[in-house]
């Protein structure tokens, strides 16, 4: 079984990087962008370079999916990673300076609130409780548990989340308060997410969100909370059955490569890309995410070969897009 790797130490994957870039000026596939989306490809790119006995070297950052598509609309990476589609201020960068893309979703993520492993006080919560702890009002005002819901202790809550400039942040804070980026300030913030399960980890009042595959890796550190998503209804834990039915909404959502239509024009990076889509299935469930369907990767392969370019999300990020939703939406012309 394949381990999932949290972290790319920064000197090493910069000397990497470097050397890589003057050994195989030619031969170089540049990634950069979601710490959601990094662990598939990175699993891929350990696969690849494999099967090219390392005749083609791959670098994978991770500086988030807003980071990662300013580095694409710079010329700057082959290939950005994304935990959510690209935004229209993204598009525009990206067109002024006539860079082209495609975009590949390639598996669905269960986003997973989780707890210190020695709270006893949380057995679910609600999206309204949720919103009421990181909505922007809450910044310095809701402080303890029991300010959420007074059945909770008088004790301090300390939150972890994905920095400004992960979609992980996006798409949270869209789905649980209703506006994209709109969240209290006054949390631990970070592009890694190793870091956020380490203060989780630490802190018995703490709470924090990340991908499923982070948390199937620490389970051991931590405790995955079910979320109750609408009034009246059951609440559900994030897992490959609730993300497949559609019952993890809204914190499910495909998750995506978008590939420098420039770039593709180099055959280390064609082969890569058509390699990933080759393999993404089994390398997907590898690292604990949800492949899509065999048609979904069929249809990302056609859309390759085509050169489709541009975003099927028209400059929006959605929330509650279910699978299904996600392949009627791709097998469009």
């Amino acid at each position: 079984m394949r381990k999932l790797k949290l972290v790319v130490p920064a000197v090493l994957a910069l000397s990497s990087a470097f050397t890589a870039s003057v050994a195989f000026a030619d031969t170089l596939v540049k990634i950069d962008g979601s710490s959601t989306v990094y662990p598939i490809t990175e699993a891929v790119a350990e696969e690849f370079q494999l099967a090219k006995k390392n005749a083609i070297k791959v670098t994978v950052g991770i500086s988030g999916t807003g980071g990662g598509f300013k580095k694409l609309c710079r010329g700057e990476v082959d290939i950005a990673n994304a935990s959510r589609p690209i935004l229209a201020k993204e598009m525009e960068a990206c067109k002024a300076a006539g860079i082209k893309y495609i975009e590949l979703p390639v598996a669905y993520d269960a986003m997973t609130v989780v707890i210190n492993l020695k709270n006893k006080f949380i057995k679910q919560l609600t999206v309204a409780e949720l919103k009421k702890m990181w909505e922007p009002a809450a910044q310095g005002t809701v402080t303890k548990w029991n300010q959420v819901n007074p059945a909770w202790p008088d004790q301090p809550i300390k939150l972890f989340g994905p920095g400004a400039d992960s979609g992980t942040f996006d798409y949270f804070t869209e789905a649980i308060v209703g506006k994209a980026k709109s969240s209290r300030g006054d949390f631990t913030a970070s592009e890694d997410d190793n870091v956020l399960v380490q203060g989780v980890s630490r802190d018995v009042g703490a709470l924090g969100y990340f991908g499923m595959a982070y948390y199937i890796e620490n389970k051991d550190k931590l405790k995955a909370v079910p979320i109750a998503m609408a009034e009246g209804k059951p609440a559900v834990l994030p897992s490959f059955e609730t993300v497949e039915n559609g019952t993890y909404q809204p914190l499910s959502r495909p998750i995506f490569i978008y590939v420098s239509a420039k770039a593709l024009e180099k055959p280390e990076v064609k082969g890569f890309v058509e390699f990933y889509l080759k393999n993404a299935a089994k390398l997907v469930k590898e690292v604990k995410y949800v492949p899509l369907p065999a048609k979904a990767y069929t249809i990302a392969q056609q859309h390759l070969t085509n050169k489709k370019l541009g975003t099927v999300f028209g400059g929006e990020s959605e929330v509650g897009l279910k699978i299904e939703d996600l392949l009627k939406r791709e097998a469009k012309d």
